[in-house]
């Protein structure tokens, strides 16, 4: 699509819009139809970019949503999910070390 015709698809009111392309025929007889989420911005709306959402795979009478994976939205969570596990081993080791006590006199807690 041109830049011209993604532009057709935006309401006057709209910061984004569902776009949906052409269906195409598939081999096996499957009619796939892809949608994206376009968004314009900039002072006068001429910077367009548009975001996969997935596709639509029909299939005589049964349709089926396939939806876009983002792997780097994906990879952002992983790292988050590793810093924070981080943050917090290295809290729980700083604020009770695993080690004995050998500041304070007498055997270590627990031990007889």
């Amino acid at each position: 699509m041109k830049r011209s015709q993604l532009l057709d698809h935006f309401s006057a009111d709209a910061a984004a819009s569902l776009v949906y392309g052409e269906p195409h025929q598939t081999p096996d007889g499957a009619t796939v139809i892809t949608a994206a989420r376009v968004t314009a911005s900039g002072p006068d709306g001429s910077e367009v970019s548009a975001t996969p959402l997935g596709v639509m795979v029909i299939r005589g009478e049964q349709a089926k949503w396939v939806a876009a994976v983002d792997a780097n939205r994906i990879a952002l969570v992983g790292v988050l999910t590793g810093l924070l596990s981080a943050v917090i081993a290295s809290l729980a080791v700083l604020r009770r070390p695993p080690w004995p006590d050998l500041r304070r006199g007498g055997t270590p807690r627990g031990g007889n």
